[in-house]
């Protein structure tokens, strides 16, 4: 990142912006840490790595987001670090969940997914912070001090990815997205980015019940079972750079 093009640094820069959730933390106190991944070993491997940090203290561990939003309520940390692919939810679902439970925590994701479409779907569902698995601690702490301090923060091979994406073209969106109408389009997206029914119908002005039946629709339409189905299509068809993600992140 050192030697990119100072204009693209500063799209990327004004792309993830400064965070709006919770505050930044006082410097000198203890950081309550909350980990989310459903690999033990991993847990225990980044809790070693993060109380390192004389002012990080993990206080709460979880395998599900049921369980994540469960210690989120009772713990209250001050830093959530969860991975995208968990039992119990979508990965954007389980941001909004969490995000929604804990909502003065700092958030940040810990994955091996480094596609454009993931970051900026993470981002816009509440993530402060996205770092890949094979950062090292320098780069994880980093990270973590960047988000502590109210700023947003991609590690340096995301943010290398999303420069990538701005010297190249759009990727075309999936030939099976024709037959969709615009307002499933909206509704797919929000539902890729872990919005409720309820949710979607606030945002977009409509009953509820005319929500589920687009839904329905769609899911027929695409041949997709359930929101991991829809979310995998709309990653995979740049359907989350469209205007239902960007409602879900005004929401």
């Amino acid at each position: 990142m050192a030697h990119a093009d100072p204009l693209l640094a500063s799209q990327v820069n004004e792309f993830i912006g400064k965070a709006d959730h919770g505050r930044a933390t006082a410097p000198g106190s203890t950081v309550r840490v909350m980990l989310v991944d459903d690999h033990a070993i991993l847990r225990e491997g980044l809790s070693a790595l993060l109380e390192l940090e004389s002012d990080l203290k993990v206080v709460g561990q979880a395998g599900s987001i049921p369980e994540a939003v469960e210690n989120a309520t009772l713990l209250k940390p001050d830093l959530i670090i969860t991975d995208l692919s968990l039992p119990g939810a979508t990965g954007m679902q389980g941001i909004v969940e969490l995000r929604s439970r804990a909502p003065n925590a700092r958030l940040i994701v810990l994955t091996v997914h480094n596609t454009e479409e993931y970051i900026r779907a993470a981002l816009s569902a509440g993530a402060d912070g996205y770092i890949l698995k094979d950062a090292s601690r320098a780069e994880l702490v980093h990270g973590v001090r960047a988000v502590l301090a109210g700023q947003r923060h991609l590690c340096p091979r995301s943010s290398a990815r999303v420069v990538r994406s701005y010297l190249g073209e759009p990727q075309p969106a999936s030939a099976a997205v024709t037959g969709v109408t615009g307002r499933e389009r909206e509704i797919l997206a929000m539902i890729a980015s872990g919005q409720s029914n309820k949710r979607i119908a606030i945002v977009l002005n409509r009953s509820v019940k005319t929500v589920e039946k687009h839904r329905a629709n769609l899911m027929r339409k695409l041949g997709l079972h359930n929101v991991a189905d829809v979310t995998r299509f709309a990653l995979q068809s740049g359907l989350l750079r469209g205007e239902g993600a960007e409602a879900s992140a005004e929401g």
